[in-house]
């Protein structure tokens, strides 16, 4: 295990020297904002320096000189992760690349584009509709980049119809962490050429290799859309409705579900409550928001006729048509803005994003509400129910951060030990980082997790890139070891 060393003023003029003076920031001229991500409860460690980076010659030229001089180097993107992913916990350099932000060309015979890592999902979405494609994973947190989506797996809300990060990713320019260059993967969407370098790239977190540019399949933009609103009774209701949604070939596009109360404060911070809490006299306790897609209005009407079917079976209220473009946009943004609602009302955070099989969902949730009273914790969720992920946050303004964190430790403990029974996941797309590695030890046991760190060291003996996370661990001149 390679010992890291700190930066010298020396190796800081060097790194400085790759970028330019504009690019680069060392010692007291460090932002604060490079220590953290999105959850400051995982911790705040500000790095030696911060290099950002534009091109894949710079990225390679930096990771060159940290290589050779033993300093570790944490990757980061827009740093809206929620595990710590980006905290660069054992100091060192910080490698932005969100100046690598340039979509640089679309191939519309192959319904591709190629882009570097730093593009706004936002951004790349919106460019891709004007170029009447649709780019189909849509994670909650829109300013995150493309590469730190393919650095996590992330799914999203439509990954229901069209799957998640990893299956639009075709190839990718991949830096190791020696300096070297490599391409991955080709213009092609079949392969059965060997071990999937490609693959095993998605979803590392940035400690195999950083990515410097990515080619993305698109599909040709659905024609028509309509998103419904199901009131329910309760959760339970709710969520027993979905197997029978996915199995009315309907083909829906996204099946999200909330809790009441996330829907009120939605309907208070943003000024617009969309979600009706009375529905034929009856009060709504969860809902579940559909979208359909289709070729034309009557194919769509068909669709929600079905749907309407479904749901009155299922015990909904009714069936609540969102079909003007302007409802569509409100509806859809008090759903995106569920997590930014509980940062402002909520001092000290936490969350868990596990998956597991939908019809366990509800038993899940259930469970997770009964121990977070017995530990004392305010829990609130929401999540995309045609796939099993829940994002279930642990909330406080009252308590101490330590006997916050000590509670939380207790219910997530657990949570996860049930999820595992339930034959689910840790995370369904926000990863690993630093703060989940002692649950994916548990999920996969020993072998799966020695093998994963036997992958990490053939990719990188010395450690030195994002050290500290998914399974890795460093055992000297790491602070938090």
């Amino acid at each position: 295990m390679t010992a890291y060393k700190k930066l010298t003023p020396e190796l800081a003029r060097e790194l400085e020297a790759i970028v330019g003076p504009g690019r680069f920031q060392f010692g007291e001229k460090v932002k604060d904002e490079y220590g953290h991500d999105e959850m400051p409860i995982y911790g705040r460690h500000l790095p030696e320096a911060v290099v950002l980076a534009e091109t894949t010659e710079e990225v390679s030229e930096v990771m060159r000189l940290c290589w050779a001089n033993d300093v570790p180097v944490t990757v980061r993107g827009a740093g809206t992760g929620l595990v710590g992913g980006c905290v660069p916990i054992c100091g060192g350099v910080v490698l932005s690349t969100a100046r690598m932000n340039k979509i640089l060309r679309y191939d519309m015979k192959n319904l591709v584009v190629h882009t570097q890592p730093g593009v706004l999902l936002c951004d790349l979405a919106a460019d891709a509709l004007a170029h009447g494609l649709m780019y189909p994973p849509d994670p909650g947190e829109k300013t995150a980049t493309v590469g730190g989506n393919v650095s996590t797996n992330a799914g999203g809300m439509r990954a229901v119809k069209y799957g998640v990060t990893r299956d639009y990713v075709l190839a990718m320019t991949v830096v190791l962490p020696d300096g070297r260059v490599m391409k991955l993967g080709k213009t092609v969407c079949k392969t059965s050429s060997g071990y999937s370098l490609l693959h095993l790239m998605i979803g590392s977190e940035g400690t195999l290799g950083i990515i410097t540019e990515l080619t993305l399949k698109l599909i040709p933009k659905p024609l028509r859309d309509v998103s419904l609103i199901l009131p329910f009774a309760n959760i339970a209701e709710a969520i027993a409705s979905v197997p029978a949604i996915k199995l009315a070939n309907l083909d829906p596009q996204s099946i999200e579900f909330m809790e009441r109360d996330i829907v009120d404060s939605s309907a208070a911070f943003t000024g617009s409550p969309v979600f009706p809490t009375v529905v034929n006299g009856r009060e709504a306790g969860a809902y579940i928001l559909v979208t359909l897609v289709g070729g034309s209005e009557e194919e769509l009407t068909l669709k929600m006729d079905r749907l309407g079917e479904v749901a009155e079976a299922a015990g909904a209220f009714d069936t609540l048509v969102v079909w003007t473009d302007n409802l569509k946009k409100d509806v859809w943004a008090a759903r995106s803005a569920f997590l930014t609602v509980i940062e402002a009302e909520t001092r000290l955070l936490d969350e868990m994003d596990v998956v597991v099989p939908v019809d366990r969902i509800a038993e899940f949730l259930v469970y997770t509400h009964d121990e977070a009273v017995k530990q004392g914790v305010y829990v609130r969720s929401f999540g995309h129910a045609g796939d099993g992920n829940l994002h279930i946050y642990c909330c406080s303004n009252d308590l101490e951060e330590d006997e916050f964190k000590r509670r939380v430790k207790k219910l997530m403990d657990a949570c996860y030990h049930k999820c595992t029974e339930f034959e689910g996941q840790v995370s369904g797309e926000h990863s690993i980082g630093h703060a989940k590695k002692d649950y994916l030890r548990e999920s996969v046991g020993e072998t799966a997790y020695e093998l994963m760190g036997a992958i990490k060291q053939v990719f990188d003996p010395k450690g030195i890139l994002n050290p500290g996370k998914v399974c890795h661990d460093p055992e000297r001149g790491c602070p938090t070891c």
